[in-house]
């Protein structure tokens, strides 16, 4: 009840702060709308605004898991390929070198305005977290551990199954919960350069029209969509990991 009621509570005061935001400074609905306003036009556009979730969340879904397997096998090729390590670090920053800003209009060129280059955008973000988590907690693994199954025979696959995957598990669900919280970035900013569909491309029209409390509705949408989607992230996590878990009630 508590992991419900405090999220509840917060809600509230952000809106009851914003609601007295806008009456104190008596700031234009052209510039911040209330919270009432925001809240008709979630109710009004309710289609309009599922329509346009799905497609954002479908992107952030997909560059999550490519993103994720892409970052594990990273994790795993520079652990048990040594010789390729001085190769494949400097590739894995490079990711985070560039901005995925300036990405942004390179990947559209290349695959077009479609969803493909949201979800590529979404996993380049949230590769760099997942990759650097799980390749600290494969590495840091106990040698006592290592030894003793080498002792007992235990082959490389057998150690990677039973041993290191499990030691690891804790850092990667930390580079997890890290990748849930950036995966709207990626599709968001890709639906500002160019899109058709998606929460991002709403804003942008919406703004360009002045609809200011649609372009509010969108954005509340997306941040309910991202808080959503890391409790519920975080929720598998302590089911799958209960040994190791990160309390942050």
């Amino acid at each position: 009840m508590n992991r419900v009621l405090k999220p509840v509570s917060v809600i509230i005061g952000l809106l009851v702060a914003w609601q007295a935001l806008v009456m104190v400074l008596d700031i234009p609905a052209f510039i911040i709308p209330e919270p009432v306003a925001v809240i008709i036009r979630m109710y009004d556009d309710a289609g309009l605004l599922w329509h346009h979730t799905l497609v954002t969340l479908t992107e952030m879904l997909l560059g999550l898991g490519f993103g994720v397997l892409l970052g594990v096998l990273m994790a795993l090729m520079l652990v048990y390929f040594a010789s390729l390590r001085p190769w494949l670090l400097p590739l894995l920053l490079t990711t985070q070198a560039i901005p995925v800003f300036a990405l942004a209009p390179v990947l559209m060129l290349w695959f077009g305005y479609g969803m493909a280059s949201k979800v590529i955008m979404t996993m380049l973000i949230i590769f760099f977290p997942v990759a650097t988590c799980c390749y600290d907690g494969l590495r840091h693994t106990r040698q006592d551990w290592l030894d003793l199954a080498h002792t007992m025979g235990g082959g490389s696959w057998a150690v990677l199954r039973l041993i290191r995957w499990h030691a690891a598990l804790p850092a990667l669900a930390s580079g997890l919960r890290m990748a849930v919280v950036v995966a709207p970035i990626g599709a968001v900013v890709g639906e500002w350069v160019g899109s058709s569909a998606g929460l991002g491309y709403l804003m942008l029209q919406a703004n360009a029209r002045l609809w200011v409390d649609l372009m509010f509705a969108a954005l509340t949408v997306l941040a309910f969509c991202s808080v959503g989607l890391y409790y519920l992230t975080d929720l598998l996590l302590r089911k799958l990991i209960p040994w190791q878990s990160t309390d942050l009630s």
